[in-house]
């Protein structure tokens, strides 16, 4: 018998199908793979930890230092003709500039090669046949450089913005102003959902239904939700440019009193197990943005919980942005909203979550949109890992994504906690209670995210924390 259960095969043999002891052997190793598998083991090492998707593999890739894409930079083709008539529902398409290849009709998946488990059935037989999520063409990953155009007008008149910047850096090749970064309501249209339907994971929609997009995105119905500050305008004292402080978890915040200077931005990111009490010294205690995956979050609050992270923030100010790795995402936000139980997948529940709070409104939620992910994939952390064998497991990290995210939405930012060159000489989080060494996974790219933030302090883009 031979078992497969992710990237493990588990082989057994039975003398006799009559030998019970075999039997009982099988299926409890089968109820136990199938447990791991669901994401619920709760025990203590690699399993839980929040960016590591269930795969604990320690990546033993060569990185690459370059944050671009050579086939995107160097190559001399053209977008081709067949890819423009997927336009969005806003504006059509932000093609590539010149130099850039165009989306092929369909990928490969980021974090899986099929449509996830718990994807909702199409409502009828027609929209079955029409709109089911259908395994993409074994093509090079992640290529498709064209995305949905989004032209929203900046919320400050900013002199120094950082997109002002990007203009004048090496990165205005890369650089898209009108890539969307969050979606919404309308983003749910038939004819979006035929052009991302073929990516999968954070890239696209492959592993949902038409059904459970237009439902959960249905919630995300006003400019509250499709603008990054939607409270700007209505802050008594607003200084000319838009300030955000991205903190990350690194161990290089221990001890780095730079609490009262985060707290000092206008707005504050924060991601996963993002523990505060007992640090606000070196951390703050404002959270403005807290990013998330259904997943990361999950196994934020049981690996975390030791070292005081009980819950996510709760305060007045505080939004909450999730990362849609598949459809658990989206059908944990449409329950969030509207305050109904889960009704499918590992989150399911017989009562409304509460992770947000009990009386949460749409207002606090915010979705990135699958376009940016690609995006910023695509043209700043095109890993080596998507030529292994591993590609499919590959996306930026959470944290990579919040400060991406930032830097497309901020006037000016400022990142904390993020990788630095001397990374070895801090534990992994500011908040451990031991040194852990930094762990190197295969679905993210950390030695690559971190070239990226020193090129992006180096060009004035950013102003990364540095000890030294």
């Amino acid at each position: 018998m031979t078992l497969l259960f992710g990237n493990y095969q588990t082989k057994m043999g039975c003398l006799s199908l009559k030998n019970l002891a075999c039997t009982f052997s099988v299926a409890c190793l089968v109820l136990t793979l199938s447990y791991i598998s669901l994401g619920m083991w709760s025990g203590g090492g690699q399993w839980s930890r929040p960016d590591s998707f269930l795969y604990p593999i320690r990546s033993n890739v060569e990185h690459s230092t370059e944050p671009q894409c050579k086939q995107c930079d160097e190559s001399t083709q053209k977008p081709a003709g067949n890819d423009s008539a997927a336009s969005s529902h806003q504006a059509g398409l932000s093609g590539a500039p010149a130099g850039h290849p165009a989306a092929p009709e369909a990928q490969s998946s980021s974090t899986r090669s099929a449509p996830a488990p718990h994807s909702d059935p199409p409502a009828t037989a027609a929209a079955q046949t029409q709109m089911k999520p259908t395994p993409p063409k074994p093509t090079d990953p992640f290529i498709g450089d064209r995305y949905a155009k989004q032209d929203l007008e900046p919320q400050t008149k900013c002199a120094d913005s950082i997109r002002s910047r990007f203009l004048k850096s090496g990165f205005k090749e890369k650089f898209l102003v009108s890539v969307p970064v969050l979606q919404w309501k309308k983003h749910a249209t038939n004819q979006e959902y035929q052009r991302l339907r073929h990516y999968y994971g954070a890239f696209g929609w492959g592993a949902l239904s038409f059904d459970t997009l237009v439902q959960s995105l249905s919630v995300l119905n006003t400019m509250d939700n499709l603008r990054m500050f939607d409270d700007w305008e209505s802050r008594p004292a607003r200084s000319p440019c838009i300030r955000c402080a991205v903190v990350g978890n690194g161990g290089i915040l221990n001890n780095s009193k730079k609490g009262r200077e985060i707290d000092q931005h206008d707005y504050i990111f924060r991601t996963n197990g993002a523990v505060i009490k007992g640090f606000e010294e070196d951390v703050g205690n404002r959270t403005s943005f807290y990013t998330f995956s259904t997943n990361t979050m999950q196994n934020s609050l049981r690996s975390y919980a030791s070292e005081g992270f009980k819950g996510l923030p709760l305060a007045e100010e505080t939004r909450y942005i999730f990362l849609p790795d598949h459809d658990r995402d989206y059908i944990l936000l449409r329950a969030a909203v509207t305050h109904t139980p889960i009704e499918k997948g590992p989150e399911r529940s017989k009562n409304p979550p509460t992770y947000f709070g009990e009386h949460v409104t749409a207002k606090k939620f915010k979705m990135y949109h699958p376009d940016f992910i690609r995006y910023i994939t695509n043209r700043f952390l095109r890993s080596n890992i998507l030529k292994t064998k591993y590609k499919n497991l590959y996306r930026p990290s959470t944290g990579a994504v919040m400060l991406l995210a930032a830097v497309h939405t901020c006037d000016q930012v400022s990142a904390y906690g993020f990788m630095t060159p001397d990374y070895k000489k801090y534990s992994n989080h500011y908040y451990d209670s031991s040194y852990h060494e930094v762990a190197f996974y295969v679905n993210h790219d950390m030695r690559m995210e971190m070239s990226l933030w020193q090129q992006l302090h180096t060009a004035g883009i950013i102003t990364l924390y540095m000890r030294n």
